[in-house]
């Protein structure tokens, strides 16, 4: 009688370590990875700045007249905090060429992000804050923590990059150019 268990329990072993069968070529790795990817993401080119009311009552949307950097951002969120000092000495190089604009999604009290940003010396990007989440709702339901967007002077989205990027690096310095930013250092 054990000598049949150990013989059932050594077929069922070998029949579970079977090969599963392969999806058709076709059928990759990509396509069961849903969902946003971290880089450039050209998808929703021309879109308008979304028209949103801000916690301070100010208006998001209006086109600035030069191009704008608009980061969507938490004080929770570990890529955010990493790249925001990457905007904010990108704001003070490129003040004439480019608004940046840093929306927190944080729906704890105003104080504490000014606090936050403070802690950071963050001085020089416009920071605001949207704790009901209207610019995440409004960008889409792919939107991810962080994601920066590139308008052109007239309020069309350019590009939008997904995740945290070094915003002084030489990969930002490609991408700006591709909005005519780049000409203040």
């Amino acid at each position: 009688m054990r000598f049949l268990a150990l013989s059932l329990a050594a077929v069922a072993l070998v029949s579970c370590s079977k090969q599963q069968p392969q999806p058709p070529a076709n059928e990759t790795a990509a396509s069961s990875e849903a969902g946003p990817h971290k880089g450039v993401d050209r998808s929703h080119k021309g879109q308008p700045l979304p028209v949103i009311r801000l916690d301070d009552g100010s208006m998001l949307g209006a086109p600035a007249g030069k191009p704008s950097l608009v980061n969507v951002w938490a004080t929770w969120c570990a890529p955010c905090v990493k790249e925001l000092p990457t905007l904010d000495r990108l704001a003070e190089r490129e003040k004439e060429n480019l608004g940046v604009i840093a929306v927190s999604q944080d729906d704890a009290p105003h104080a504490s992000v000014v606090a936050f940003l403070d802690k950071l010396k963050i001085k020089n990007a416009a920071v605001r804050q949207d704790s009901k989440m209207a610019l995440s709702g409004a960008l889409g339901p792919d939107t991810v923590l962080p994601t920066t967007i590139l308008y052109d002077a007239e309020g069309k989205e350019v590009w939008r990059y997904i995740g945290d990027l070094d915003w002084t690096g030489p990969e930002a310095a490609k991408l700006l150019a591709e909005g005519g930013v780049g000409q203040g250092h």
